[in-house]
């Protein structure tokens, strides 16, 4: 048996087969132009097919959730046209691939909106920080409009439309991004949701949504096609933990465990400088929900294969190492270097720093 024995060994997220527990990391790379998937991102993503699973960087379901410049969208046919070579790509290199669907909520800016479309939120509280604009460069995020509550029923709708474009462009699922400051995460946390409603002023209320777009989406796709993402302790995009933070995620994860969606796909960014997300909180969550757990946050090879033979999670996911290379599993195994990430190319429109780092074989 080789050293990655339980990385590399495949295995299934229900149905779906999976050809090992790799899973390429949601990442946003701003290459969609006009917010469409394009022929670019479809080479990229099959140079990564070796992954298990590949998660899609993040995709708005509306024109409201776009936010940031050049991200792709689910809610249009000529964004299902250009997903479905994304997952054809995929595909043909034998990885199964969920779109992540994520809208930004209050994290964005006018100048990076379409005609029409508008910066919402559970409550009218401006996130700190900047948000890039090709127009006039970094420009503060401005004060999102509060929801109201066909806003609310709106956003879910959005989310269950988006799933089934996904499903029509050959996904096998997606992933709701209820992580990292934006809509669903923002529902969660008290320091953006000041609501008094249905949608917020309790734990409960505060889960509401998230479990509402989950539950839509699997009535509408299949609960075997649906996946979340959950950042406890995140403090991306101006959010802090918060008392209660364990017992409300404990409840969420049990509320998803009933709905029997696919997965949650934890994410622990310490790695990154945020604070730690104590094991506790994840034994929690992993027996709260009682399905598979995606383990992500500054993972090597030697880590992984540490927490699935420890049965911490089911699959292990990968951010940068799978940015650089595209061949990381092979890269793995072999012991072989890694390549560096090219940071200031990260979000850049064009192939340089996206589909041209170099594979073992050549």
């Amino acid at each position: 048996m080789s050293q990655l024995s339980h990385l590399t060994s495949p295995t299934s997220l229900g149905p779906i087969e999976l050809q090992n527990r790799a899973v390429m990391a949601p990442m946003t790379r701003s290459r969609a132009i006009e917010n469409i998937p394009n022929d670019l991102m479809a080479e990229y993503y099959g140079q990564r097919s070796g992954a298990g699973l590949i998660i899609t960087e993040g995709t708005s379901p509306s024109p409201n959730g776009l936010g940031y410049p050049r991200i792709p969208g689910a809610y249009s046919e000529a964004q299902t046209a250009g997903w479905r070579k994304v997952v054809e790509a995929a595909h043909a290199g034998g990885a199964r691939i969920f779109l992540q669907l994520m809208h930004v909520g209050r994290i964005g800016h006018p100048l990076n909106l379409p005609e029409g479309a508008e910066l919402v939120a559970p409550s009218a509280v401006a996130a700190a920080g900047e948000m890039y604009t090709d127009q006039e460069g970094p420009q503060p995020h401005p004060t999102p409009k509060a929801m109201t509550a066909d806003d609310v029923e709106e956003a879910i709708e959005e989310f269950v439309t988006a799933s089934r474009n996904a499903v029509a462009a050959g996904f096998d699922g997606v992933e709701l991004h209820g992580a990292n400051g934006y809509l669903i995460d923002q529902f969660l946390n008290p320091r953006s949701n000041q609501r008094e409603d249905d949608w917020g002023g309790s734990a409960a209320a505060r889960n509401r949504f998230a479990v509402e777009v989950a539950r839509r989406t699997a009535d509408a796709i299949g609960k075997e096609r649906v996946g979340i993402r959950l950042s406890p302790y995140g403090v991306f995009n101006d959010l802090t933990p918060f008392e209660g933070i364990d017992e409300q995620y404990v409840a969420l994860a049990e509320a998803l465990g009933e709905l029997g969606i696919a997965y949650v796909h934890v994410v622990d960014h310490a790695a990154m400088g945020a604070p730690e997300v104590p094991q506790s909180i994840k034994d929690g969550i992993r027996k709260a929900f009682g399905g598979a757990i995606i383990l992500s946050g500054g993972y090597d090879a030697e880590r992984a294969e540490a927490d699935l033979a420890a049965n911490k999670g089911e699959l292990v996911a990968f951010g940068r190492p799978y940015l650089a290379n595209p061949d990381l599993l092979k890269r793995f195994a072999q012991g072989a270097a890694l390549n560096e990430p090219k940071f200031d190319l990260f979000y850049t429109p064009g192939p340089e720093g996206y589909t041209d780092y170099p594979t073992l074989d050549g």
